[in-house]
């Protein structure tokens, strides 16, 4: 992991760091040379010139990403969906939904055109 995406990590709350290390896992497993960054004060996840920002608040994390690249995430998903390309995940809710539909997210989000 990236040293200052560690290092969020590590600061944010402990409720949510399992969250933040599944989606972590799964992105870097679905592209494992993407790139690493901090990029408007949260991890940024980036193939190509396409990117992933994952963030962390007080009750949940986000998934910033352009809104026509979630692979039909927020059509399926609508009371988690935030504004245009911000989708709001709580623990619970992220319990309730199976690795491969976030994998299909990830593909949607850093993938080709």
């Amino acid at each position: 992991m990236d040293e200052a995406v560690a290092h969020y990590r590590d600061e944010i709350d402990p409720s949510h760091q399992p969250l933040f290390d599944r989606l972590h896992s799964l992105i870097l497993d679905t592209f494992p040379d993407a790139q690493m960054t901090i990029a408007y004060g949260m991890p940024t996840y980036r193939v190509g010139r396409h990117r992933l920002n994952v963030g962390a608040w007080k009750h949940s994390l986000s998934l910033y990403l352009s809104p026509q690249r979630d692979g039909g995430f927020s059509a399926r998903h609508p009371r988690l969906a935030s504004g245009k390309g911000t989708i709001k995940l709580s623990a619970d809710a992220a319990a309730d939904i199976p690795d491969e539909e976030f994998r299909e997210l990830i593909r949607a989000a850093l993938g080709g055109e």
